[in-house]
């Protein structure tokens, strides 16, 4: 089915962010840095996880299902067919259940029905941690680094801080970054949700210093594949 993967590779499918909105939130991430003292990192990953229960879970359900519809046609029908045989009601179960594992692999919609917000939550969250470390977004001098990670399978916005923002940027407020972001996301609109994302920070972060500033972190916008 699905093999998990360690390797992380550029995005190769449909991209979500044209040219012109890299050009776009470039500026607006360098203006919301300059305005908020922090050092911002925006993030687009397709997909945190590679989900290798979803195809057996729809597997389960399909055959299930189809087991219970043949059951209930032989009960009623029985008089009609009273020899059918065993091989083909079989049969019959394993198609119902190959059908919806068959579909979580080409339909991403589709697969994510199976997919409880528990679990994408958790696997986003590491991700977005792991991100966070092997690009040393720790680095800066003061710890103001903040990462704006969307996952798009997923459809969940993480807001990970340095410890050098969180003491301005609680937990509740992270949470309404997150609640105004997130419907854009679900439509799709990526560029819109980290606007909207960068328009909270900038309204609720103030530069505290007075000291030039200086970039000291890419505004590069991280697109991956994912695993």
């Amino acid at each position: 089915m699905f093999g998990r993967e360690d390797q992380r590779s550029p995005v190769s499918m449909k991209e979500p962010l044209s040219d012109q909105d890299r050009k776009h939130l470039d500026a607006r991430v360098l203006d919301t840095e300059k305005r908020t003292g922090t050092q911002i990192v925006l993030s687009v990953i397709q997909r945190c996880d590679s989900y290798s229960e979803l195809p057996w879970k729809a597997f389960a359900m399909g055959a299930s299902t189809g087991g219970l519809i043949q059951l209930l046609l032989y009960w009623r029908f029985y008089e009609c067919y009273p020899d059918q045989p065993v091989l083909v009601m079989v049969a019959g179960m394993l198609a119902c259940g190959a059908l919806p594992a068959l579909l979580t692999m080409m339909i991403p919609r589709f697969a994510k029905c199976f997919l409880s917000g528990f679990r994408a939550e958790a696997e986003v969250h590491q991700y977005a941690k792991s991100l966070f470390l092997d690009r040393e977004l720790f680095s800066t001098r003061n710890r103001t680094g903040i990462l704006l990670l969307v996952s798009l399978f997923e459809r969940k916005v993480v807001i990970l801080p340095d410890k050098g923002v969180y003491e301005h940027l609680k937990e509740e407020d992270i949470r309404s970054m997150i609640a105004v972001m997130t419907p854009f996301l679900k439509r799709n609109h990526i560029s819109q949700a980290f606007d909207a994302g960068l328009d909270y920070l900038s309204g609720k972060l103030t530069k505290a210093s007075q000291e030039a500033f200086n970039d000291e972190l890419t505004n590069e916008i991280i697109e991956e594949k994912g695993i």
